[in-house]
């Protein structure tokens, strides 16, 4: 069985979810059409959005001073704002044109969902809550909404599918879906048959003697490739010295070539894999696969 998006999510919850994310985009009109039209999944949901840049320290204060209690705060600065009772979402316009998109998606999800539509008077969201990793499971579902309807569900995975398994071929169709590279490379990943991975660094500092070094901000992987390895621990951050490390492009390139690395599983055995490297400047990603997934198995009858 198909494990959700999101493995916090159980199977029922993720289901739940991706159904009403289907009904969104077929009321919409929106099944195949790029990217997906966020104003007409919006339109479905009896949602509007506040063009004016008005969500501020100021704005939000007053609003939760009427709603008192009715009220799902965020923890930190707000980056988007359903009002339940005017229908309305507001956005923080300081953020990247991507951002905004999923924001935009993931606040509709707070208003269509009908589990979820008349729980609070006013949900913030925030930099925790809109992360794959930080939120909990109200916002998670919210995720998951705004990820399956900017996918077009399968319709991503499967349009990569038909190319050859690599890291371009996520940052290459970020654009016709209006995702950002992340979330497209993330989507890759954890909806993919293959044994993989990815590794996200923060953009590699420079130190005295090692050259630099590349922090870990994230990581996720495939269910074949849990599977396989388990949970793996990776190291906090990365230099040259060491293989993933090494891949890291610098001085000014966007890439490095395929490598062979040696991964172990939960038994020890030693597993060859292929991994390359694609940066944004400001981030890394690692892409890791084991060789004996790479392509589908030919069934013979």
């Amino acid at each position: 069985m198909r494990k959700p998006d999101d493995s916090i999510l159980t199977l029922q919850q993720y289901a739940d979810v991706r159904s009403a994310a289907e009904r969104a985009l077929a009321d919409a009109g929106a099944i195949g059409c790029f990217p997906t039209p966020i104003d007409n999944v919006m339109a479905v949901a009896n949602v509007h959005e506040v063009k004016e840049d008005v969500l501020n320290e100021g704005f939000v204060a007053k609003l939760r001073r009427e709603v008192s209690g009715a009220l799902k705060s965020a923890l930190s600065k707000v980056r988007g704002l359903f009002d339940a009772r005017s229908r309305l979402i507001f956005i923080d316009r300081s953020l990247k044109v991507v951002q905004q998109t999923f924001i935009r998606l993931h606040e509709t999800a707070h208003a269509y969902l009908p589990w979820q539509r008349d729980l609070y008077a006013i949900v913030e969201d925030c930099d925790q809550t809109i992360d794959p990793i930080l939120a909990d499971q109200f916002d998670r579902e919210a995720n998951v909404f705004a990820s399956e309807v900017m996918f077009q569900l399968d319709g991503f995975s499967k349009e990569a599918d038909q190319q050859d398994f690599g890291v371009l071929v996520p940052v290459g169709l970020s654009k016709k879906y209006g995702a950002s590279i992340y979330s497209s490379v993330r989507r890759y990943v954890t909806h993919n048959w293959r044994a993989c991975c990815v590794i996200v660094l923060n953009k590699p500092e420079m130190i005295e003697g090692d050259g630099f070094r590349a922090t870990l901000r994230r990581h996720c992987a495939s269910p074949a490739f849990t599977e396989t390895f388990g949970e793996v621990q990776w190291p906090d951050s990365f230099t040259p010295a060491d293989k993933i490390g090494a891949m890291v492009p610098v001085g000014g390139r966007k890439m490095s070539g395929k490598r062979t690395l040696s991964l172990k599983d939960a038994d020890g055995s030693a597993h060859e894999c292929l991994a390359e490297a694609f940066t944004q400047t400001h981030q890394v990603f690692i892409l890791i696969h084991a060789h004996k997934t790479l392509h589908r198995p030919t069934i013979i009858i």
